[in-house]
């Protein structure tokens, strides 16, 4: 099998027939102020070792040259072999809350910008686990499955926000069931789910949707984010310009407290840890280094191509050619005299 690990490095090679051409003008006009300056039949006498065959091999080895560094720096892959990899981890779900009082700026810069920063550093650190995301307001919305694709569950995290979810609230009961029910029990993982969330309201069930988690045994983390004092919620513009705070129906300024005991009771009875989320400490990362001790569980197997770099085979004649270049004077030689008259060009 064959490859290029950077094919979007080959996009240079559109610039090669533009230097083709830029030298073809520069020629040309080269050409056209030696005319002005002088007689064609003097050029011989003015610059009678100028040899005009040596300048165009000179571009030519040039241009060869650039076009076998592109193809090195796009760095041609031939696959030697293929090997089946066994895939072993846990399985997390992380349950985000998107709910409009996750805007709080308590947290810098708000509420949800800095969970979503956190869940990115997570998924950079991921090595074989599988990770799901479900965010959360008035209802629950899977965002991505449980997956190993990391580079996909980083794109679906950015398209996150507090438009994600139009119904109003903080269904932290929902979110629950939802995970339970979108994990895979056909193979026998350790599952794990993350709440993040100001904890604030909840609708629905809790208590049945913890019971359900702990008879599925499934381990229950919540992070709390904010202040327990109370915050107002800003409010932007479509322009993204603050224009006020959040009000209630009476015209006061809405106020969203951190609920710290609902979330230290469902980490209590999903038999996991509460962390409360603050500007400095990365919550995720303790609570992934908690997860590292769990036992890693085989839930499969893919086959992947391992991939032999062939890029010298490139590199190595656009040294040489680069050499030869450099080394090549502009000067006649009797041999590339000979070569002009054939050609007509002297």
């Amino acid at each position: 099998m064959f490859r290029f690990a950077h094919p979007e490095y080959l996009y240079a090679l559109y610039a090669i027939p533009v230097l083709a051409f830029l030298f073809w003008l520069m020629n040309k006009n080269r050409k056209k102020i030696l005319s002005q300056f002088a007689d064609s039949k003097l050029h011989k006498i003015i610059i009678p070792d100028y040899s005009k065959a040596k300048n165009v091999i000179k571009y030519a080895l040039l241009i060869a040259a650039l076009i076998f560094l592109i193809l090195a720096a796009a760095n041609p892959q031939v696959g030697t072999r293929m090997q089946e990899v066994k895939q072993t981890g846990i399985d997390v779900f992380i349950l985000l809350d998107v709910s409009a009082s996750m805007l709080a700026e308590d947290i810098k810069p708000n509420r949800l910008e800095k969970a979503k920063f956190q869940i990115s550093n997570l998924i950079r650190k991921l090595k074989g686990d599988r990770l799901g995301l479900i965010i959360f307001s008035g209802e629950a919305y899977i965002q991505f499955p449980l997956t190993t694709d990391y580079s996909a569950a980083g794109l679906f995290l950015s398209a996150v926000d507090v438009t994600s979810v139009p119904q109003p609230g903080t269904a932290i009961g929902p979110a629950i069931s939802l995970a339970v029910k979108s994990f895979d029990y056909n193979t026998p993982t350790q599952k794990v789910i993350i709440i993040i969330t100001d904890g604030e309201d909840h609708e629905g069930d809790l208590s049945s949707a913890v019971n359900e988690a702990k008879e599925k045994e499934i381990k229950i983390y919540t992070i709390g984010l904010g202040s327990t004092q109370g915050v107002p919620i800003p409010v932007y513009n479509n322009r993204k310009q603050q224009v006020g705070f959040k009000q209630d129906n009476e015209g006061n300024v809405v106020l969203t407290k951190l609920d710290e005991n609902t979330l230290i009771d469902i980490a209590s009875q999903g038999g996991g840890k509460y962390f409360r989320g603050n500007n400095y400490e990365d919550y995720l990362d303790l609570i992934y280094s908690d997860l590292s001790s769990l036992e890693k569980t085989e839930f499969g197997v893919k086959k992947v191509t391992d991939y032999e770099d062939r890029f010298y085979y490139f590199l190595a004649p656009a040294i040489l050619l680069l050499l030869i270049e450099f080394l090549m004077t502009e000067r006649k030689s009797p041999f590339f005299a000979r070569l002009n008259k054939r050609l007509g060009i002297e």
